[in-house]
């Protein structure tokens, strides 16, 4: 397993981005400033999408896994290699989802605690009403993670290549 931080032609991504966040002009809004992740085991399994906050705040923006290898423990490793990769810039960082007992119960188990909530944040900023399976998304619900405190349970141990050019 290896993980890629993507610099260029990061729009080629689209197809498993829009997995996680299905209106493309939403992810154009972040996509061109954020740091983009692509995980491979052989071949592409997961990608995630990073910003800055502020100085000493980021935000998991998307991480989307093929359907066919969720649950296979690829999100949870990208996950754990991004606190790595932070954690000496930032002191936490946040991620932002609808309320989905399984989405949320993921980010719990990486580390991550509820935060805040954006009330009607789907039915504001998308175009068409916003599911996760048969729930209709309407709150924004946020959790962080405190990057100075060390991880247990998550593992970090893929490969990083600190550049893909052409890819």
């Amino acid at each position: 397993m290896k993980i890629e931080r993507i610099i260029q032609n990061k729009k080629q991504f689209l197809d498993l981005l829009l997995l996680a966040d299905e209106q493309e002009d939403m992810i154009d809004k972040y996509l061109p400033q954020g740091d983009l992740f692509a995980l491979y085991d052989g071949d592409l399994k997961s990608v995630c999408v990073v910003v800055p906050v502020d100085g000493e705040t980021c935000e998991l923006k998307n991480i989307a896994t093929y359907p066919e290898y969720q649950g296979k423990g690829y999100g949870r490793a990208l996950v754990g290699f991004i606190f790595d990769f932070y954690k000496n810039d930032y002191k936490s960082m946040l991620v932002g989802t609808g309320e989905t007992p399984a989405i949320l119960s993921f980010y719990e188990r990486c580390g991550f605690v509820r935060f805040h909530r954006v009330k009607n944040f789907f039915t504001d900023h998308y175009d068409h009403p916003m599911f996760e399976g048969d729930i209709q998304l309407v709150d924004m619900i946020y959790l962080k993670k405190d990057l100075t405190v060390p991880r247990s349970r998550v593992s970090a141990s893929a490969k990083f290549s600190r550049s893909a050019p052409g890819r």
